[in-house]
């Protein structure tokens, strides 16, 4: 049975939908496997399909919890499954179903929602767009040409496209925000600490890593976070405290907040035309509805964070790599991996001791100065990116050099690895699509632990300034 509006409902909407009985939980999936089935063969944003399993447990399953009977598709990086393998784009990464979940994916499954897939990524998700050597490109609902961003770019594409209303996503240098910002829809990056990678990990590329969801409304994105949030025994971090209920919460208006917005880079150098106007607009947004906005930034020496960034993602690289190694007998060649990958586990392996403290520090010291620059400002609204959605293809994955490799996409993705460092909580937004009809996202930047704030203010303008009537092409 065809479900004519299912890509006109979120999440929320299509549970309310089975709890009142107008559609069985078999009715979605069948609905979004017919989906994904017509687009993807032009999106590639499905890299494993799951869909005679998750047939039965549509079957069978007693729909419970805030997403009861909703597809789902998980990354193809952590969010481990039983009976589904995880490459994250490796051919290193042998094609082996994982024996169980791991604690995100268990939560995702106790909200009620079918899992039936796993979406495409870059090789270990270490660049904003998505097109490995592995999988292949994604490519953009709104323009096929362009990338969905990375690291988080087959999920973005999914729910742009309207086979799913949400999908998961994790961030370890913007990998939830750049998506989000190119495929047109919500992505909240949540506190440091605040998801778990328990059983497998304690922590991910130092801190830097949390997971959420990419979605259509800010209400699935507070109750995914709802479903998923809390802190187990063992995680090394640990949130400030959580709501009772974000979702519940968030529907309380903010108060009139204080908040700075940046139109340039944090060094000083332009920004695309197109993402200025995008925070103009918000900026405006922001005002009209009664708050204080003035344009400031943060000190943050850029220039000098990128080296120590850089030490903490490449010897993470190196390290998850050899762990591989280890457990599977294999050794790393370069035949095996892509040519920018290969470079940055090179570089990592090469990451002394005392460099990597010194990076641990350049990182404390920011989340110091980040801080300080809260304690008069709420939020931070900047650009998510610095420039429209690429053409695919648009960067060397097979340059070596770090340096070289890395440049073009730190100059494209200005601002996001920043909360990374610092642990923030950001959310992108939907707000403004340029001349050429392509999505061009801004995010809103919260105090260490202050999710429900952002929530608040994201609900507020996502009813001033609607966007969920905006449709990506390869719908129709």
């Amino acid at each position: 049975m065809a479900i004519a509006d299912y890509a006109q409902y979120d999440g929320l909407g299509l549970a309310e939908l089975v709890a009142n009985r107008d559609v069985t939980p078999a009715e979605l999936l069948d609905e979004a496997i017919a989906r994904a089935e017509a687009f993807n063969p032009k999106l590639n944003a499905i890299i494993y399909k799951d869909y005679e399993r998750a047939r039965d447990l549509a079957r069978t399953i007693a729909p419970a919890g805030a997403f009861g009977g909703v597809p789902f598709l998980l990354k193809d990086i952590f969010a481990f499954a039983q009976g589904i393998p995880t490459r994250q784009a490796s051919r290193f990464m042998p094609a082996l179903p994982w024996p169980s979940d791991s604690i995100l994916t268990a939560r995702f499954k106790q909200s009620g929602l079918v899992i039936f897939g796993k979406t495409n990524v870059p090789e270990f998700g270490l660049v904003p767009t998505t097109e490995s050597r592995l999988y292949g490109a994604a490519h953009n609902p709104w323009n096929l040409q362009r990338s969905t961003g990375g690291s988080s770019g087959g999920s973005a594409a999914a729910v742009a496209a309207g086979i799913v209303p949400l999908a998961h996503a994790n961030d370890g240098g913007g990998s939830i925000r750049i998506p989000a910002s190119c495929c047109g829809l919500v992505g909240l990056k949540p506190t440091r600490g605040r998801t778990s990678y328990g059983p497998e990990f304690g922590e991910v590329i130092d801190g830097l890593g949390v997971d959420l969801v990419v979605s259509r409304s800010v209400r699935d994105t507070a109750a995914a976070l709802d479903a998923v949030q809390g802190y187990v025994p063992g995680d090394p971090y640990c949130a400030p405290p959580a709501p009772p209920s974000y979702l519940a919460a968030m529907r309380e208006a903010p108060k009139k907040l204080r908040i700075a917005f940046a139109t340039q880079k944090l060094d000083g150098r332009p920004l695309h035309p197109d993402c200025v106007d995008a925070v103009r607009r918000a900026a405006k947004i922001c005002a009209d509805l009664g708050h204080d906005v003035e344009e400031t930034s943060p000190a943050l020496d850029q220039a000098a964070l990128i080296p120590s960034f850089m030490a903490l993602w490449s010897a993470n690289l190196a390290a998850g790599i050899d762990t591989v190694a280890g457990l599977t007998g294999q050794t790393p060649s370069e035949d095996l991996f892509e040519g920018l990958t290969w470079g940055l586990y090179q570089s990592g392996k090469q990451v002394s001791a005392t460099q990597y403290l010194i990076a641990k520090h350049a990182m404390n010291t920011a989340s110091r100065e980040t801080a300080r620059f809260h304690e008069t400002y709420d939020m931070w609204l900047c650009a998510t990116l610095g420039a429209p959605p690429v053409k695919l293809g648009s960067f060397d994955m097979e340059e070596r050099d770090p340096q070289k490799s890395f440049a073009p996409l730190i100059d494209y993705v200005p601002f996001t690895a920043m909360q990374n460092v610092t642990g923030q909580p950001a959310i992108n937004l939907p707000l403004h699509w340029n001349g050429e009809g392509l999505p061009i996202g801004v995010q809103f930047v919260g105090r260490f632990g202050d999710e429900l704030g952002l929530l608040r203010l994201a609900a507020q303008i996502e009813q001033f300034a609607p966007w969920a009537k905006r449709y990506a092409s390869i719908r129709i």
